[in-house]
């Protein structure tokens, strides 16, 4: 039954979907807990930002590193001399470490941002996909119904004709009457499923055409049902 096989198939890709989903929301967990972490290494490290500015330390490393340059010194002035450096560049690399930390923080909120996106988008397509599995559902159960209506009738038919036959045997009219009946309630039958047959090509050449608008794959029988109707994914 093609219903059955196109609601299977939207069936697996709401699965497909969810697992893609929960890959998604749990990378995006994971950048959470990073950004947690990597703001508390950035508490910590601030605790020890010495009270000059980044330009001081600097200014004044460039002016002792000058000095030692051209400078005469004595062997214990260069020393002292390398000794500050060595502090002012500790000081300085505080400075460079919450700058890693903040791009970091940064790059980990970029990626977040590109998840959240990714997730929702996700989320679109899968509650689409369901709602369209939801809706195939309901016209199988709809059909079902009908056919069982519409055989119980005839069965109906069926039996009040035997009961009609075994009580006039006799009357070959009344039993042609019946026959005759019967007759139209099968071609009413039948025209019937003619019906729903056509309405339900209908509804999946239209979704089918939705399909190809929105770019997404068709199923073999959705490719034969536009391609009968002249209608090919270049179009």
């Amino acid at each position: 039954m093609q219903l059955r096989s196109q609601r299977d198939e939207l069936n697996d890709r709401v699965k497909d979907l969810k697992l893609c989903r929960n890959a998604k929301t749990a990378g995006i967990r994971e950048r959470i807990e990073e950004i947690k972490k990597v703001q508390e290494r950035r508490t910590s490290v601030a605790r020890r930002k010495p009270p000059q500015s980044r330009k001081n330390l600097e200014k004044e490393i460039e002016s002792f590193e000058w000095k030692i340059q051209t400078t005469p010194l004595t062997l214990k002035e260069d020393r002292d001399m390398v000794e500050k450096v060595k502090q002012l560049e500790a000081k300085l690399e505080i400075y460079r470490k919450l700058d890693q930390l903040s791009q970091r923080e940064m790059q980990l909120r970029t990626e977040l941002s590109a998840m959240k996106s990714e997730s929702e988008t996700l989320h679109t397509q899968l509650t689409q996909n369901a709602h369209e599995s939801q809706d195939i559902h309901g016209k199988m159960i709809h059909k079902i119904e009908d056919s069982k209506a519409l055989r119980i009738k005839a069965d109906e038919m069926q039996k009040q004709f035997l009961q009609a036959r075994e009580r006039v045997k006799p009357l070959k009219e009344e039993v042609r009457i019946v026959s005759e009946q019967i007759r139209q309630l099968k071609a009413e039958t039948q025209k019937e499923r003619e019906k729903n047959e056509s309405v339900l090509r209908e509804t999946l050449e239209e979704q089918a055409r939705q399909k190809l608008k929105r770019g997404e794959k068709l199923s073999w029988e959705e490719f034969q049902l536009l391609a009968e109707k002249g209608v090919t994914e270049e179009d």
